[in-house]
């Protein structure tokens, strides 16, 4: 599924059977085709998983003028020991989000990626923050390590930005599947058809859209912050079933 990542919610664009034996990149990549002909100028910048960093799907981006991050984790990878060997004659620039500090570097025109066709860029960043242990109520730090290859360059993106949206793939998962999954219930399977199946998803993705479309751009902020939004869902379900039975024969 290709999810748009707005603020607050992620918006469902179009979603794509995988076909028996093929893997998930190549069904991605047939599915941005449908998206990048339907929603052309809606998004400038792709973001993936570890599994997206790959020189075919980077070369399809490029070729549709998109720009892509991905996450880098493949200690094998030429690239990212080049990197790793930057960096270490490089000082971090360090941020503070929330809770978490964040040591990051950043270089670009790297060339150890030959398959892209042009250079890409490299982000690090070491993360840490205070945890509270329950049992022992003493606190500790933990520390966390990211790495993402790019080929947005840092004129059209900041280092704070670039990993600010490089930790936000995951809000797709968090908070789109997510909240898919758990109110929505597309887990579940009305019918083994695999037309059924990916009607229903369809009917469910619209659904979702227009609860979210009538959320942040009918209801006034006054009202939209004094309630969450299974509250307002439970509210419309009420109203639906009250036209429902008192409705005149």
């Amino acid at each position: 599924m290709a999810s748009l990542l707005c603020e607050g919610y992620c918006l469902p664009l179009d979603m794509e059977p995988q076909k028996p034996g093929e893997d998930e990149v190549a069904c991605a990549m047939r599915l941005l085709e449908r998206v990048l002909k339907d929603y052309p100028r809606a998004f400038d910048l792709i973001l993936g998983d570890g599994l997206y960093a790959r020189a075919p799907f980077f070369k399809f981006a490029l070729k549709h003028g998109k720009d892509v991050i991905a996450v880098l984790k493949d200690d094998r990878r030429d690239l990212l020991k080049d990197a790793r060997g930057l960096f270490k004659g490089q000082k971090p620039k360090v941020y503070q989000h929330g809770n978490v500090t964040r040591e990051c570097w950043d270089i670009e025109n790297f060339t150890s990626w030959p398959q892209v066709g042009r250079s890409v860029r490299v982000a690090r960043s070491i993360e840490r923050k205070k945890v509270r242990r329950q049992r022992s109520k003493k606190f500790h730090w933990e520390s966390t390590e990211w790495a993402w290859v790019s080929t947005i360059s840092k004129k059209e993106l900041d280092t704070e930005s670039f990993v600010k949206f490089g930790h936000d793939r995951w809000k797709i998962e968090n908070n789109g599947f997510n909240e898919l999954v758990n109110y929505w219930h597309v887990n579940h399977v009305y019918c083994h058809h695999p037309v059924a199946i990916e009607g229903f998803w369809l009917i469910t993705m619209l659904s979702y859209i227009l609860f979210h479309a009538f959320i942040s751009r009918n209801l006034k902020p006054q009202l939209r912050n004094q309630y969450t939004k299974k509250h307002l869902a439970m509210m419309i379900t009420a109203e639906l079933y009250t036209a429902e039975v008192f409705a005149p024969p």
